[in-house]
């Protein structure tokens, strides 16, 4: 079965700058994927558009979630906290086998949980992105939340994960809804149907292909 594939549009450098609302002129080129699927779950999911540009120095990407009812554990800001919060996920793969794989899970108050993994779930939670790599910003409105983000190439490239102008990439959210006992239940959504009976994002499946568009627009 041939990949999901996304365009990312090249822009010239220095023409976005990150701000956490994903509006602006060089956001306006950038192609939208908002077909995003809940294989597991027969509840019609809110809207989700994600958007992705990049220059010489950064690869940016933009999630607008259309969601009045933002659900945060503000705990504290542990592993466990943001994972039983709301939030968008991008994963970065080396290789198809997943050896390894990069994983980049953001809530909507900007909290990050980055690790590297190997199949199996196997994850390293003592990995992180380089903090000097990483800007991450988001805004929440009343019927949606923006999370906004750059991520050098520089990184990009000294973690093997560029090939012939291609990134392997898994585009996902975690939304948690109140059940009846008032606990949150997840519902996971994602951009590539995985081949799974039951939710699971690590798995070779779940991804698809970020595809660097070398000319200007």
């Amino acid at each position: 079965m041939e990949k999901k594939s996304y365009k990312v549009n090249h822009i010239k450098n220095d023409e976005l700058a990150i701000n956490g609302k994903g509006i602006g002129e060089a956001w306006e080129k950038a192609n939208i994927v908002s077909n995003f699927i809940s294989p597991w779950d027969s509840e019609e999911i809110r809207k989700i558009e994600f958007k992705a540009l990049w220059d010489a120095k950064n690869l940016y990407f933009l999630f607008k979630v259309y969601d009045s009812e933002i659900h945060i554990d503000a705990t504290d800001n542990s592993i466990e906290s943001i994972g039983n919060s709301d939030r968008v996920e991008l994963f970065f793969r080396a290789n198809e086998e997943m050896s390894p794989y990069y994983c980049l899970e953001i809530d909507p108050s900007i909290r990050l949980m980055d690790f590297m993994a190997y199949p199996q779930r196997k994850f390293d939670f003592n990995w992180s992105w380089p903090k000097e790599e990483i800007v991450l910003k988001s805004d929440i409105q009343n019927d949606y939340f923006t999370v906004e983000g750059s991520i050098t190439m520089n990184s990009l490239k000294k973690l093997n994960l560029i090939k012939d102008n291609k990134i392997e990439t898994g585009i996902f959210r975690a939304k948690f809804n109140k059940s009846e006992n008032h606990n949150y239940k997840p519902t996971w959504i994602t951009w590539v149907e995985p081949q799974s009976e039951t939710p699971d994002f690590h798995i070779p499946s779940s991804f698809g292909i970020l595809e660097l568009i070398n000319h200007l627009f």
